[in-house]
């Protein structure tokens, strides 16, 4: 067999006749024989790689993301490496560096930075998109994400539908946090209950939902739903009703956000926000695969719409409705 029909059938060329290349596969597979990614990269000046810098590998949502993302990259014959952002900063590292050692053809940033800011010599190299985070990004990214606005909208909605008029957020942090905090306020005060919005500082973290939910459900007044920040910091929410003696939805309602599994747990049924996060990682597999396609040009934003999943943690106020 000549050296430039092997390297056909091994790039995948059309250019081949059936048999010949079922020869060239069946004798690859009998010697054993896998092509050199090295050699080939360094050929084709590219990896066939993409990058994937995560910041919190604990949060389940990133998860069907990841998933969505993948479904595509491969699809267009690319591979994902996954990197743990916290993991590089707590080595001294920056976050992108061992990715970009590897030669990545491109970077997809999943979930919020500390600093945003740094992206931007890596975009002067390769193709950049954040998905799944709404910071500020430098020139020439592009940002996927859901509806933060619309989904806290609408489970905000939901609650006061079911006759809540005293409302507690546990908020989160960064541009996503933000932005969920500040529509459940403003939804809130368009229905007239401005003076029934409670707001206390969270973390994202289970615990950080318990601390938080204890503080509030220890009030005199205390909230008849709350709207968790994230689904991981509503079931700290759930635990801490359960420690305080209150029933879910009979004293307390609670809702969470992002339809993770655990939300769909038969023993946790949470009502939620389906934040869509396959299609966030499906659409920033698009962007990215456009830019390599086709690099330069402004930065976009792409907004995915969410959906309210009501389960079993929300009732009206005494458990009715």
């Amino acid at each position: 067999m000549s050296k430039s029909l092997v390297s056909l059938v091994l790039r995948g060329s059309d250019q081949v006749r059936p048999e010949r290349r079922e020869a060239v596969l069946r004798a690859a597979r009998e010697l054993g024989y896998r092509p050199n990614a090295a050699a080939r990269s360094l050929s084709e000046r590219r990896t066939r790689t993409v990058g994937v810098l995560l910041n919190d590998l604990r949060n389940p949502w990133f998860v069907d993301l990841l998933d969505g993302l993948n479904s595509l990259l491969h699809a267009g014959g690319l591979r994902m490496l996954l990197s743990d952002a916290r993991l590089n900063r707590r080595t001294g590292q920056d976050p992108a560096d061992p990715l970009l050692d590897l030669r990545v053809d491109g970077l997809v940033v999943v979930g919020t930075l500390p600093d945003p800011a740094a992206l931007e010599p890596v975009a002067e190299r390769i193709p950049v998109v954040l998905a799944g985070a709404r910071e500020e990004v430098p020139p020439g990214v592009d940002v996927v994400a859901g509806d933060d606005e619309h989904g806290v909208r609408l489970v905000t909605e939901h609650l006061i539908g079911l006759g809540h008029r005293r409302v507690a957020h546990i908020a989160g942090y960064g541009a996503v946090g933000e932005l969920r905090r500040r529509s459940f306020e403003e939804t809130m005060r368009g229905h007239g209950l401005a003076g029934g919005a409670l707001v206390t500082p969270g973390d994202m973290t289970e615990e950080g939902g318990y601390r938080a939910a204890v503080r509030l459900l220890s009030r005199a007044d205390r909230p008849t739903a709350i709207l968790a920040v994230n689904d991981i910091a509503c079931v700290g929410a759930l635990s801490a009703a359960g420690e305080l003696g209150l029933d879910v939805p009979g004293d307390v309602s609670v809702a969470g956000y992002d339809n993770t599994s655990l939300s769909r747990l038969r023993h946790l049924w949470l009502t939620t926000v389906d934040n869509a996060s396959h299609e966030v990682g499906r659409r920033a597999a698009r962007c990215l695969l456009d830019r390599l396609e086709s690099p330069g040009g402004p930065g976009s934003l792409h907004l995915v719409r969410p959906a309210l999943q009501i389960r079993g943690t929300t009732a009206g106020p005494g458990g009715t409705g």
